[in-house]
């Protein structure tokens, strides 16, 4: 995996909640159930891990749950880890609940284009206008 992926892995997983907590019990089978399980419906999850209460430390905690699920660790910071595994049954099942794309008509689309570019355009000349009049004002 290259640092970019990474990167945006780390991007997406900003917005995810924790999927499950990981406390004074440890890294159990259970936990391990439960992460395959996640790794069924997704790629990316987060799993939190209570810093009072566990035995060890999120680090520990991330690379054996990443060899027992085959995944990859991503980021752990604090107490939270972030775990990737690609799933190509779910690349599958998303391509077929996509609905086929309408065309549309091309004059639609060229009214469209010609529409946008007359709002820019007008945009443009405002701003110019709006600094011309300030402009003169300071001489």
């Amino acid at each position: 995996m290259t640092s970019k992926e990474r990167a945006q892995f780390r991007a997406m997983a900003n917005s995810l909640e924790p999927e499950f907590h990981i406390g004074k019990g440890g890294l159990s089978e259970g936990v391990i159930n439960q992460t395959l399980d996640s790794f069924n419906t997704k790629e990316l999850i987060k799993i939190k891990v209570h810093l009072e209460s566990a035995e060890d430390t999120p680090r520990h905690y991330a690379d054996m749950l990443s060899e027992a699920t085959s995944s990859q660790v991503i980021q752990v910071i604090g107490g939270v880890i972030v775990l990737y595994k690609e799933n190509p049954d779910l690349d599958k099942k998303q391509e077929k609940k996509k609905p086929a794309k309408k065309s549309k008509p091309l004059s639609n689309v060229k009214a469209k284009r010609a529409l946008a570019e007359k709002k820019e355009a007008e945009k443009k000349k405002a701003k110019r206008d709006f600094y011309a009049k300030k402009r003169d004002k300071n001489f």
